[in-house]
């Protein structure tokens, strides 16, 4: 599916991802904004006198194959954004995960799983190209460990803002480096575990952490009461993405069917 013309013009826009990417609010790229404050900053009275705009939230729906989908829910007016999933079973979307300025818990996806996802629908899509307008929307539900090749996940961030970075425009620009300071957990004692169905879960041990905590709702295994995290649910994503792409299934970081 294709992304919203309203969102499709924004991509190429330095007030939508300083605003998407926090850095308006002191994020990653803030120190970086300069005349952009003011915009933003008329931004917010804008919003401030039409909070109701149709404009500012909409759902976005990536198809990985199959009838499997991503949707990314934003809603731009509250600085909210959601990553959820559907399946040809679920009646509704399955929520990973979502970000905000108040209780966030991002991190839904490992790298390989979201760069998986990306190229699926980069397969069914080829006007969305990976890296390109898909992974720049959806990387901030990803982050990175210890035993991620990281430079590749950065540049491959990188490229897929580049991508939609207007000729000639010498200002704020997002960049892989930001989505990293909000991403990497290397060093921060998450620990990944798998259990026989091939479902992946993380548990961070607070006492040998220095950085941020992570944040997630992917902290436990499937307690096969329907109010823990869509484990299931994610394996048939991602099941559905690797028969697009043509992967083992064995590649690394993937959940397994």
């Amino acid at each position: 599916m294709a992304i919203p013309s309203v969102l499709q013009e924004s991509l190429h826009d330095p007030v939508f991802w300083a605003r998407y990417t926090f850095a308006h609010e002191e994020g990653p790229g803030a120190d970086r904004l300069g005349d952009l404050e003011g915009l933003l900053d008329d931004d917010d009275d804008d919003d401030d006198a039409d909070e109701d705009s149709a404009d500012s939230s909409l759902d976005v729906v990536f198809e990985v194959g199959d009838g499997h989908h991503v949707v990314l829910s934003i809603d731009a007016s509250a600085d909210s954004y959601s990553l959820g999933i559907t399946t040809p079973d679920l009646a509704e979307p399955a929520e990973l995960g979502w970000d905000d300025l108040a209780h966030w818990h991002p991190h839904a996806l490992r790298w390989a799983e979201l760069d998986l996802i990306c190229r699926a629908i980069a397969a069914r899509n080829p006007q969305l190209q990976h890296p390109g307008p898909p992974l720049a929307l959806l990387c901030r539900f990803a982050a990175v460990f210890d035993d991620d090749d990281v430079d590749q996940a950065v540049a491959a961030v990188d490229e897929a803002y580049a991508a939609l970075r207007p000729p000639h425009w010498k200002g704020y620009w997002p960049c892989g480096a930001d989505w990293l300071e909000r991403a990497d957990f290397r060093g921060e004692n998450v620990i990944w575990q798998r259990d026989e169905a091939g479902n992946l879960w993380a548990h961070q041990d607070d006492a040998d952490r220095d950085g941020e905590p992570f944040y997630s709702t992917r902290l436990g295994s499937d307690t096969g009461t329907g109010d823990a995290f869509p484990h299931a649910p994610l394996r048939a994503v991602l099941n559905a993405a690797t028969a697009t792409v043509g992967d083992p299934p064995e590649s690394a970081g993937l959940q397994a069917g």
